[in-house]
């Protein structure tokens, strides 16, 4: 076993197994000698760059090592897509050593002692051995450069994150029993955990994070200090929150972080409509778990999207825009709620409601423009399928309900299929035999009439000229008249679109004039 929480960490020991390539790999005290050579031979692509760094640095007197994520993945078996280092050199040290090996460096980070690089396909980024303390009221880290690495992993976030393997040699490094918390899939801190998120209150959004990603659990002391310390997430940037909940979203298993900011709290603080959802149900009005039902249809809606890189008209996953819209699309349900006489309750126009809400608080999360317009707007449609029973649909209907999901229609289908979760077998199998005849009759209407590109017969120069108007707002509701007419009755002959239009226009006060 290597060396205890929080105790001054052991000094590694040489030693262990050839590995890829002929690079001898040196051991801590007693790690699991088969974990580590399937790490390494996981690193393997990446051996001969890790070598020829290491003895760069070695060579001018520093010590380097990878550290973080991608040593915790190589344990794991997953390919780390960036590779991040960390060394006694200061940043301009760094990047006199790193400027002539690489094809192109940066120095965006270097206030904070960071120089990347990169060199062919593959990205680094090189930090100096850092000892960070925060303000506590700005969030802006006053950095203070260290000397040991066992001090630069005693301040990362997590001890699954805090393993090392030393370079050019491959001594690993794990002072904090990150492999302990790796083989029992443990959320732990290599610092006390209060300490921990008080020096970036994000690492409590990173928990839920890799709860959702990895699967794993919060160890009960985390766990204790994320439920006092969910305010203090108020102090971290919009942007920063949104970045790692849409990684949480893009997680395999979303549902598992989603739990764990609503149950520490921290989720009031940043996504407060989702633990709304938890409504007080008494005996005498009763309706299904609103709160449940969400994280069931996020779930559903993830299981019907395609593989990654599905070509449209399939939804590839992961889909942002459509977990968003899994999760917020009951968020209109409390302030809609009504009761009502024999113990029945009602949420009339929750779903635009919602999408109000929805559009407010990704705007509050700085989400683009785009992702805020397509998530509300599936929001809005979400009941749009319910709207017309279960009885035939006409042409109109249709044509509506496809010009009015746009390019979201593919989306709206998944969002909508996933929405029923009710646990009637029966009432289950009708509405998805209703929606799939939905989806025929799209087809068939597509076909026919491309629906996707739907336009009125006559094009707005052509509405001028037949009523003898200049553009401005009754050209604009001609357009929109006959758009209906269009969506109502199918493609229509210019001249009988020209006939419809001008008896339209007798009865616009306009006309008169």
């Amino acid at each position: 076993m290597v060396a205890a929480r929080h105790q001054p960490p052991r000094r590694a020991v040489r030693g262990g197994a050839t590995v890829s390539g002929g690079i001898r790999l040196a051991l801590v005290e007693s790690p699991n000698p088969e974990a580590m050579r399937r790490a390494v031979a996981h690193l393997g692509p990446s051996l001969p760059l890790l070598t020829e760094l290491g003895q760069l640095f070695a060579a001018a007197g520093h010590e380097l090592a990878l550290v973080g994520g991608p040593v915790r993945d190589a344990f794991l078996g997953r390919t780390a897509i960036d590779l991040d280092f960390t060394t006694s050199a200061r940043p301009a040290e760094i990047e006199a050593l790193l400027t002539p090996w690489a094809d192109t460096t940066w120095d965006i980070g270097r206030d904070f002692g960071t120089i990347g690089g990169i060199r062919g396909q593959t990205s680094v980024e090189i930090t100096t051995y850092r000892a960070d303390a925060y303000d506590g009221v700005t969030r802006k880290p006053i950095v203070a450069f260290g000397d040991k690495l066992e001090d630069d992993l005693r301040r990362r976030d997590f001890t699954i994150n805090a393993m090392a393997l030393r370079l050019p040699d491959l001594r690993f490094s794990d002072p904090y029993d990150g492999l302990d918390a790796l083989a029992k899939r443990r959320l732990r801190t290599p610092a006390a955990p209060e300490v921990s998120f008080g020096d970036d209150p994000l690492r409590m959004m990173r928990a839920a994070r890799f709860a959702a990603q990895l699967g794993f659990d919060l160890a009960a002391d985390a766990a204790e200090a994320m439920q006092q310390m969910a305010a203090s997430i108020s102090i971290v940037s919009a942007e920063r929150v949104r970045d790692e909940l849409s990684k949480l979203l893009l997680a395999p298993m979303p549902r598992r972080g989603l739990v764990m900011l609503v149950d520490s709290g921290i989720a009031q603080h940043v996504l407060p409509e989702v633990p709304a959802l938890q409504l007080e149900i008494d005996e005498h009005h009763r309706h299904k778990d609103v709160y449940e039902h969400t994280l069931t249809v996020l779930d559903q809606a993830i299981a019907l999207e395609a593989p990654a890189g599905a070509a449209p008209p399939e939804v590839a996953g992961p889909d942002l825009i459509l977990r968003l819209a899994a999760l917020l699309h009951d968020i209109g349900k409390p302030a809609t709620r009504r009761f009502e006489g024999g113990g029945g309750v009602s949420f009339h126009h929750h779903e635009v409601v919602g999408a109000k809400l929805a559009r407010a608080r990704l705007r509050a999360l700085r989400y683009d423009k785009e992702t805020v317009r397509a998530v509300s707007r599936l929001v809005e449609l979400h009941l749009r399928f319910h709207g017309y029973g279960e009885g035939a649909w006409s042409d109109s209907a249709v044509r509506r309900y496809v010009t009015d999901s746009g390019e979201l229609l593919g989306r709206l289908h998944l969002l909508t299929r996933a929405d029923c979760t009710t646990r009637n077998q029966r009432k289950a199998r009708r509405l998805a035999a209703t929606y799939d005849e939905l989806e025929r009759r799209i087809t068939q209407l597509q076909a026919a009439e491309e629906l996707a590109a739907v336009r009125p017969a006559l094009n707005g120069h052509q509405i001028a000229q037949v009523l003898g108007i200049r553009p401005g707002p009754i050209l604009g509701r001609a357009y929109d008249y006959l758009l209906a007419v269009r969506l109502d009755e199918g493609p229509l002959e210019p001249d009988v679109a020209a006939e419809r239009l001008r008896a339209w226009w007798v009865e616009q006060p306009e006309s008169q004039a």
